[in-house]
């Protein structure tokens, strides 16, 4: 008599497991001193997996439906369970399409954000039209997209390649409520930065040539106010174009800054705090601990 017993438990602990392995598995919902905590505890495995736990969803955005930007993509998490997501727009480089980080879209989605990698108006366009098409690819995401309801408008943050780098520091420089703000190799003639009040992780490559650290990513970061979260990795035998497929590290560290920044969730500080070392993918990190945003 006990064997169907058995086998009936067997056979939820399975399909238990099985929801687990496609990221449909419940989540940890928010913790009581933290509204915006989202998904469970992190672990190194975690932030480093080509997916978190959330599934995703994905919209397309046609250039002929929105003004100001050239469309993009959304990446959203499926489940509206938790509640609502901060949300992160993110920008390609010069003469790059959306394409080109487009890996990022559900990278970031299934670890609980909303998720815009938008296209420019043209694909010459400068720093500071990109960080204008940054904040209005944004406004869009917020207050016309079909996901806005999923959206928390008070939790949003920018990232961005190249010239997209570098419209990331001119959107944050612009709109000072950003929470979190990621330039990946980014390019500016603008090299100093003092007024931007938004956390910011800085990513550089040693082996740039088309922004060298020297005279792109260590000013960017140098200029950033002392009082400010900030951070700089530098990729370790890495080139401009390695954010355009997918990294491990870079995946890893903006994971861990969006999460702290625009979730507040401290759970995160362990992989920010003490400073990473240096090592086969990392050539230097810089950056205050702790934080206190």
């Amino acid at each position: 008599m006990s064997r169907p017993v058995v086998g009936a438990a067997l056979a939820a602990v399975l399909a238990a497991g099985s929801l687990l392995g496609t990221g449909l598995a419940p989540h940890a919902h928010a913790a009581p001193d933290n509204p915006y905590q989202r998904g469970p505890a992190p672990t190194v495995a975690s932030i480093e997996a080509a997916r978190g736990s959330y599934a995703v969803s994905q919209s397309t955005v046609a250039r002929s439906s929105v003004t100001g930007f050239g469309g993009g993509t959304i990446y959203y998490p499926t489940s509206t369970a938790d509640g609502t997501f901060a949300a992160i727009a993110i920008a390609p480089g010069f003469t790059a399409y959306q394409s080109s980080l487009s890996w990022l879209g559900p990278r970031l989605a299934s670890q609980g954000f909303v998720v815009f990698t938008i296209d420019t108006l043209t694909t010459l366009d400068q720093p500071d039209s990109r960080g204008r098409q940054l904040l209005a690819s944004l406004n869009y995401l917020t207050r016309t997209s079909s996901v806005r309801s999923r959206i928390d408008t008070a939790r949003l943050g920018v990232m961005g390649h190249s010239m997209g780098g570098g419209g990331t520091l001119e959107a944050a420089k612009a709109r000072t409520s950003l929470k979190a703000a990621i330039p990946l190799t980014g390019w500016n003639l603008d090299t100093t930065w003092p007024e931007v009040r938004t956390p910011t992780l800085i990513v550089g490559a040693d082996n740039d040539t088309v922004a060298p650290v020297g005279t792109h990513s260590q000013p960017f970061y140098q200029s950033l106010p002392s009082t400010l979260d900030k951070a700089y990795l530098e990729l370790n035998n890495a080139d401009h174009l390695a954010p355009n497929t997918p990294n491990t590290t870079i995946a890893k560290y903006s994971i861990s800054w969006l999460k702290r920044f625009l979730d507040n969730d401290t759970r995160f500080e362990q992989f920010l705090c003490p400073l990473p070392a240096p090592s086969s993918t990392i050539d230097e990190y810089r950056g205050n601990c702790p934080h206190t945003s």
